[in-house]
């Protein structure tokens, strides 16, 4: 049977089919004793498919892991991280304000180490969106998302309220010190994505939409030119 997947390449971003030849994958047992328990790395060696790209990922999970009398067996995931590249944040056009695109590279580089800042991060993103594409300024972020309302989406309007909600667990410390809310790697990231979403949908569909319209106006004008041309 002939090993196939589709996979997306975090260099290219193009989906592309990974043969057997395309990936190599090892495990790593930690045997020592501890009062951490055993782990186990797996570890993954991706080759992007493409021939435009043709580059190299690298991932590793850590597992908790146990030996059984079937052999060993793994557990909870502990860890996730993307070596290679070095984060997962994409390419997006000069044309995004770089304040915004500095903020949402950087919640990525920290989302694994620091979910709560890369929340926080996402959410000072979203704020700067705001400000800077609809030109709504307020002295609080929840007026500004207020002020926001009717003119978007309800759902997207709800997911940025959501991202203000989530990203102050990470900007206020709760009224107990003694109560802690945590944000997992993996609900940052969602944060993140909203982010990645918002810049296709409100930069890139405008800059192409301009594009576009633009295209129009020129074909407009120069048979205009021609027909003028043609009367002489």
């Amino acid at each position: 049977m002939v090993w196939k997947s589709n996979w997306t390449c975090p260099h290219c971003s193009r989906v592309t089919t990974i043969n057997k030849d395309d990936r190599v994958e090892t495990t790593l047992l930690q045997h020592l004793q501890s009062k951490d328990g055993q782990r186990r790395l797996h570890i993954r060696w991706i080759i992007c498919s493409s021939t435009l790209c043709n580059k190299l990922s690298l991932y590793v999970t850590m597992f908790y892991t146990k030996n059984t009398p079937s052999g060993w067996q793994d557990g909870e995931i502990l860890r996730q991280w993307t070596l290679i590249p070095d984060t997962k944040a994409k390419i997006f056009p000069g044309y995004i304000p770089e304040p915004l695109l500095e903020d949402y590279g950087e919640a990525y580089s920290i989302m694994e180490l620091s979910p709560k800042s890369a929340a926080t991060l996402a959410r000072r993103c979203i704020q700067g969106m705001i400000r800077d594409f609809w030109g709504i300024k307020k002295s609080r972020l929840i007026d500004e998302i207020d002020a926001l309302k009717g003119k978007i989406d309800p759902l997207v309007w709800d997911s940025i309220d959501a991202v203000r909600k989530v990203g102050n667990i990470g900007a206020h410390m709760e009224k107990d010190i003694n109560v802690i809310v945590d944000v997992e790697p993996k609900e940052a990231e969602l944060l993140i994505q909203l982010v990645e979403m918002l810049f296709v949908e409100w930069y890139v569909h405008r800059e192409n939409r301009k594009g576009k319209l633009n295209k129009i106006v020129e074909l407009a004008k120069n048979k205009e030119e021609i027909r003028k041309e043609s009367n002489k």
